[in-house]
């Protein structure tokens, strides 16, 4: 029942290697002398048949000892054979499985050349599940987090039936842990616990876990405590696990047990974290945590042998150097201290602690000048917790500049900022770093023209480093495997402590590389720079390390050695720990990050990053002016612009046109875009002859003309997919079964030759700072026949305009909003339930924490119920209330800076579809235009043949001042319609489609789901990195009409009430991105509110299309999922497994699968008990295997005969357009 590719592809390459077939690849060269390589025997080959990476960690070869191991070289030996016997003409697969059987042999070099073999000759390499484990499982050391996460996720999506799911969504719900994305962490360990196949912890082991993680949500920290200690107690825990809880359960001992005494809390803390680093010695962040432990008890000399020992191990830690300089600090030593606050924000240009402990040193050696510039890098931080302290300290340390005191005027004790980069340890640090470009003279993006200038905070080596890692230049390894150039520059950072596996693992990539360097460069998959440099690979089990990420190293520990406290030590307070600063879920702060200080997803900064050291840019114009706020403004202010229009009008509202991307699937759109793994993490990066570097995960081999883009994406959907869409379905059907799976189960509506979805990068070239607040498209409607005509239409849903304001269309119309207003509501339906969010009242454009210290992004909101008569209630005792304070105001336009945010009740969510209740409010929608009614013939959702709760019904809104939507894109990407009832106003804002990779960026970096967490986005970012954001009052009778995939958040500005729902414009756009969305809902286990496979088989049915970029779209759904479904019964009937007639009834909802929530489509699996009772908890075929490998408790109904699927599938057909 699951996918053997994998195994069919080692049987063939065994039959090839032992029968000859090497003669074959050798294109018929036969002058070499026969050499006597071992061949496999018919049981040999039966045996290797089956072994791919999937085995790794499992005992299953160490059953028979010698014997595997025997067999594994004999195979290993007769591989090799193959490949020098051909002399270049090799099948791919038998690199693949070379590299798994290095890797079971733990010879890691041997893999990873094998692997990178496989990958440069495989277009597909991204089909094969095995080899994507195999390579993350090896290199899961040398990824940032979220790289290791993104690659785990590929191979679910590409094989959701894969041997080691259960193995996958364990690793996934620990780093989720780890990320404090607790509810994907949760989802994850509900699916490694329902899975009954093997994996390396134990049912008691994970259950466990997952009470950890619902501890943590739940904050607490005693029973967290008890948890991790009784986990520690578990027989045969393996070390990494042991390290980590250890790790975990110490620090959180010293940061967040609120009863304890000091002397006890950190004796038992430095307890936990000396066992954790006996277990694993080569734990970077466990020796910081241990510093961190010592220096707060004063044992100066104790915290600086663990810092050192950090450094050692993880030498890219900011937070160790930082934490090394305050200890300089306090025992008075400025120079010392000095280079290592450079070396902190050297490693890390957004590192706020040190930026600010670094100010505070200048400023306490009278050095002002210096102090303001780090203070105002320390404020651009994301985890700047006093932004508004430090911007009064800024304005009085610019003023004592322009009346400076006499004292003033001695001569310095430390070094400028300008200067101290050059000083001897930060000088060792960036030779280090750019030690990699000695292989090639340094190149630099041409892009980046602008950074030649001079620039005074930085050192030559790291002006040439701008925009890019360490490696510097990347053609210098055009041709090496993306995550062997990670590895490489790690290697070579720490050559002198290295291990013999790694030496020989070096060796072998700087041979490759310089064989590579002898040859003209070809252009292929090369790895974004801002990826390098991110790990030591200590061996394929150190992804168990949780929060411990190992920094990359850029130092040798002399760096550290020359640095010796000589005095005794006092008391740290620059990076005490705050109470949140680590919970018992490992909680990532700038104290606690995984990776060179940083949250594992935060991107790597640029100068060209609205988060880069801002100082850095302003400088470029004055070098010598200090960065203070009137040389760049520290907000981007947006004002309300709209830009009225005729019905007829052209479009001109727009400063710059946005061309269209394919979110999911770049490559088939834009030659310079990527589906690359580091397009979620950073910007674009691009080479001196501006071709594209792309990342690890889904490269594209062969970018295409410039042109290319305009070429029609439905035409590159037939070209690209394997059956044509044109041949009738028993022809289609016939040539299913001749197809080859590929070695993958995988269930994607797009493109067979698909990588699977990757956001896009942000366009280009990016927008002038002086169209990021484009006017608002607004129409105001006159006369009752204008909204009914067809340019409005056609301008709303044009994709230029990414939100459209209509004014005056409820007095056109003459609709009667009263019908909507709270008093006749109460009247209507008093008991009526409604959703309620607690949020905090703010300004805005700011969302600032709780204790109103520093702007974040993440929402905060409680949730709860009540009825419409009682939140009615509720919203007139506000209203009084703000009548009282009227007199007030002046006094609280603060507040929210002191922390005193006022709670409010937002009413949301209230469902208005029953047409028993409001009749008379439905009615009144159908005055509305054709193109804007909840229901109508050329809307997408009115085919989907049931009812989806706000989507296809109306919603409403009760609001009160401060009311907030967050931040988000309408279910799969689908148009949304609002209306202002009244009598306040709304403020929005919005920013195009092709921007949400950016948003998503910004999320990641702030530890929140893009899809499922609440975000409020900071404008000052979103202005740095060139985002451009539309912001409008919707007044009372307004409509909004959002356009496809357009990202909005909305934010009441007076009391009153917003009615919604959401549209399907019969349009390929609409279809394309709504087909997109639903892919990437798939990779990030996310359900799709819309089921795109069965609204695609109702629209075959029930519409006619004549746009063929439509026609061809809908059409190859409809082949892959009745290829899918041909595929299924053969499996199933060949198995033996009966399927039982159901059908479907009127309006039955779409299915889901009750475990993983994938779109379930024809064949339902039910547990025989569900079935029984007729309450059918519907399984799919891979969850269902999973539970139960063959299917003995469930049963399958089929609710379509493939005859039907048939006829409707040649029943659709394009059918020519009327004029």
């Amino acid at each position: 029942m699951k996918s053997c590719g994998v195994s069919l592809a080692a049987r063939s390459v065994c039959g090839a290697a032992a029968n000859g077939e090497e003669e074959k690849m050798a294109s018929g060269k036969a002058s070499e002398p026969k050499a006597d390589f071992p061949k496999l025997t018919a049981q040999e080959k039966e045996r290797l048949a089956g072994v791919d990476s999937s085995l790794f960690g499992f005992p299953k070869l160490q059953e028979d000892g010698a014997r595997s191991k025997a067999l594994l070289l004999k195979a290993v030996s007769c591989y090799e054979a193959v490949i020098l016997k051909a002399e270049g003409k090799v099948n791919p697969e038998v690199f693949s499985q070379l590299g798994h059987f290095n890797l079971l042999l733990e010879d890691y070099p041997k893999a990873l050349s094998a692997y990178q073999r496989y990958f440069n000759l495989q277009p597909d390499y991204w089909k094969n599940a095995a080899f994507l484990y195999g390579l993350v499982i090896l290199l899961n050391s040398a990824f940032v987090m979220i790289g290791a996460i993104k690659a785990f996720q590929d191979v679910l999506y590409i094989d959701p039936g894969f041997s080691r799911a259960k193995e996958i969504h364990l690793r996934l719900g620990l780093m989720f842990k780890v990320n404090t994305d607790y509810e994907s962490s949760m989802k994850h360990f509900h699916l490694a616990l329902i899975d009954s196949t093997l994996c390396t912890l134990s049912k008691a082991e994970i259950v466990k876990l997952k009470a950890l993680v619902s501890r943590s949500v739940q904050r607490k920290f005693r029973a967290a405590k008890e948890a991790y200690e009784q986990l520690l107690l578990t027989e045969n825990l393996p070390p990494q696990v042991k390290a980590t809880t250890l790790q975990q359960l110490g620090w959180m001992h010293h940061t967040v047990e609120p009863q304890a005494d000091k002397g006890s809390k950190d004796g038992y803390a430095i307890q936990c974290l000396q066992k954790a680093v006996e277990i694993d010695p080569n734990s970077g962040q466990s020796w910081y945590y241990l510093g961190r432990c010592f220096s707060s008890i004063g044992k100066v000399q104790d915290a600086f042998i663990s810092y050192r020992q950090s450094i050692d191990k993880s030498e890219a830690s900011a937070d160790t150097w930082c934490s090394i300089g305050v200890l300089y600090q306090q025992q008075n030593q400025p120079m010392d201290a000095l280079q290592a606050y450079i070396c902190a924000v050297q490693l890390d240009h957004s590192h706020s602690a040190a930026w600010m402990d670094l100010g505070t040193l200048y400023e306490s050696n009278a050095q002002p000048h210096d102090a303001i510039k780090c203070y105002v890098n320390a404020t651009r931080g994301k985890a700047c917790l006093n932004t508004s302290a430090l911007m009064q300290r800024i304005k009085l340390l610019q003023a004592q500049l322009c009346n400076p005191q006499p004292q003033q005027n001695k001569s310095k004790m430390l070094p400028s900022i300008e200067e101290a980069w050059s000083l001897p340890i930060p000088a060792e640090l960036t030779s280090r770093q750019e030690a990699l470009n000695a292989t090639q003279a340094p190149q630099v993006r041409s892009d980046q023209s602008a950074s030649n200038q001079t620039n005074p905070l930085t050192s030559p080596a790291k002006r040439q480093r701008t925009g890019t890692s360490a490696l510097g230049n990347c053609k210098s390894i055009i041709c090496i495997f993306p995550l062997m150039a990670q590895l490489l520059g790690h290697l070579r950072t720490n050559r002198a402590s290295l291990t013999p596996p790694q030496l020989q693992m070096l060796e072998q990539l700087e041979k490759q590389l310089s064989v590579m360097q002898q040859q003209k460069p070809v252009l292929c998959h090369v790895t974004d720079c801002h990826f390098l440099l991110k790990g030591l690979l200590k061996g394929p089990c150190s992804h168990w390390a949780g929060s411990n990420g190992e920094p990359a190293s850029c130092t040798a520990s002399s760096s550290a050695s020359s640095l010796s406290p000589t005095s005794p030590q006092i008391t740290p307070t620059h990076l005490s720990s705050p109470p949140h600063a680590a919970t018992t879920s490992g909680v990532l702060t700038k104290d606690a990050a995984p990776s060179a200080g940083k949250s594992p997803n935060a991107p790597d900064h640029t100068p060209s990053q609205g988060l880069a050291n801002h100082i850095q840019q302003k400088c470029r114009s004055d070098p010598g002016s200090p960065p203070t706020p009137d040389n760049r403004p520290l907000s981007a202010p947006l004002k309300e612009k709209t830009h009225s229009t005729t019905i007829d009008g052209t479009n001109n509202h727009r400063g710059s046109s946005f061309e269209k991307v394919n979110n999911v699937h770049p490559g088939l759109h834009r030659a310079d875009a990527t589906g690359s793994l580091p397009s979620l993490n950073s910007p674009p990066h691009y080479d001196n002859q501006g071709v594209t570097m792309t990342g690890m995960t889904s490269p594209l081999r062969v970018e295409p003309p410039a042109g290319a883009h305009k070429r029609s994406v439905s035409s590159r959907l037939a070209a690209c997919s394997s059956v044509s869409i044109h041949p009738s379905s028993s022809d289609v059907l016939k040539a299913c079964r001749n197809l080859s799976k590929n070695g993958l189960s995988m269930s994607s509506i797009l493109l067979d030759r698909c990588p699977p979805p990757r956001p896009p990068r942000a366009p280009s070239p990016p927008l002038p700072k002086d169209k990021l607040n484009p006017p608002t498209p607004s129409i105001y409607v006159g006369t009752n026949r204008t909204p009914s005509s067809p340019p409005l239409h056609q301008f709303c849903t044009n994709p230029a305009n990414p939100i459209t304001v209509i004014r005056g269309l409820a007095g056109a119309l003459k609709l009667d909003l009263g019908l909507f207003s709270t008093k006749t509501l109460v009247e209507a339906n008093p008991d009526h339930l409604v959703e309620v969010r607690t949020q905090l009242a703010q300004p805005t454009d700011e969302n600032w924490d709780p204790s109103g210290s520093r702007k974040m992004w993440r929402c905060e909101s409680s949730r709860s119920h009540t009825t419409i008569i009682k939140y009615a209630q509720y919203q007139a005792s506000s209203f009084q209330e703000s009548l009282r304070e009227e007199n007030e105001k002046k006094k609280d336009a603060t507040r929210h800076r002191k922390g005193s945010f006022k709670h409010i009740k937002f009413g949301t969510n209230i469902d208005l579809s029953d047409e028993k209740k409001w009749k008379l409010q439905l009615q009144e929608l159908s005055k509305l235009p054709a193109f804007s009614r909840v229901v109508s013939a050329g809307n997408l959702l009115s085919h989907v043949g049931h009812t989806i709760l706000g989507m296809n019904t109306v919603q409403l809104y009760m609001k009160v001042p401060g009311s907030r939507t967050p931040g988000h894109q309408e279910n799969n990407n689908f148009c949304s319609v609002n209306i202002n009832i009244g009598p306040g106003d709304c403020e929005w804002f919005a920013v195009p489609e092709p921007y949400w990779g950016v948003i998503n960026n910004f999320c990641e970096k702030n530890n929140i789901n893009f899809l499922m967490g609440s975000w409020w986005p900071n404008l000052e970012e979103l202005y740095e990195t060139n985002v451009p954001v539309y912001r409008f009052i919707q007044r009372p009778g307004d409509l909004v009409w959002l356009n496809t995939g357009t990202v909005h958040w909305v934010q009441a500005i007076g009391w009153c009430n917003n009615i919604a729902w959401n549209l399907g414009p019969l349009t390929a756009h609409q279809y394309k991105l709504a087909v997109e969305r639903y892919e990437w809902n798939k990779l990030q286990s996310v359900k799709s509110i819309v089921p795109m496979i069965h609204l695609s088989w109702n629209m075959a049915r029930n519409i006619k299309v004549s746009d063929r970029r439509l026609f061809e779209m809908i059409k190859y759904c409809l082949l892959r999922t009745l290829k899918q479904c041909q595929t299924q019964r053969d499996s199933l009937l060949a198995a033996g497994k009966e399927l039982v007639w159901h059908g479907r009834s009127q309006n039955e909802p779409a299915h889901y699968c009750s475990v993983c929530e994938v779109e379930v489509f024809d064949l339902l699996f039910v547990t025989s008990e569900s079935n029984s009772r007729k309450t059918y908890v519907v399984h799919c075929q891979d969850c269902a295997c999973r539970g139960s490998p063959n299917l003995d408790n469930f049963v399958v109904l089929e609710q379509y005969r493939i005859a039907d699927l048939m006829q409707v599938y040649d029943q659709f057909t394009l059918v020519s357009s009327t004029h």
